[in-house]
């Protein structure tokens, strides 16, 4: 990967919403390439999705989160990788991860009840074939999501200048 290519990619991962006008001129490069670029790294699925980070409390909904510890046994000739896509197929499942220690995938689950997260692990993830137990952690409060801090109450410590 090139440094221009890389430095898009950076000041996207950054603020999804910069336009491509915007980083040709951050970057001192043309725009048909900046667009080029953003182009290929689309196709080649090297760009996935463009994000959005939502407080939901400012705006008054409430949504429960969870980390699910999966154990599973791994299935001859393909692993993990058969199981893991039975589970993040679900529309519940925000992120997943293989993991190393003691247990094998990292589930992120969101939902809108403790409720409903326990029933979606005891009716559906429990029950699927490989999975051998669950260990079901609610999340109390997120202060800092994908390099956002959700609420930054720190105060400007700078001393005050005067003539």
């Amino acid at each position: 990967m090139n440094n221009i290519t890389r430095q898009i990619l950076e000041l996207l991962e950054d603020n999804a919403k910069l336009a491509p006008e915007e980083m040709a001129i951050m970057l001192n490069i043309d725009l048909v390439k900046v667009r080029g670029i953003i182009k290929e790294l689309e196709d080649k699925k090297a760009i996935l999705s463009y994000l959005t980070l939502i407080n939901w409390e400012k705006v008054g909904e409430e949504k429960v989160n969870a980390l699910i510890e999966v154990r599973i046994t791994p299935q001859r000739d393909v692993g993990f990788d058969a199981v893991a896509e039975r589970i993040y197929r679900f529309p519940e499942v925000r992120s997943m991860h293989l993991m190393s220690g003691t247990y094998d995938l990292a589930v992120l689950l969101e939902g809108r009840s403790m409720k409903e997260i326990a029933h979606f692990v005891a009716t559906k993830l429990a029950t699927i074939e490989g999975v051998v137990s669950t260990a079901s952690h609610f999340v109390l409060k997120t202060y800092k999501q994908n390099g956002v801090i959700i609420e930054d109450n720190e105060e400007d410590r700078r001393l005050m200048v005067s003539p």
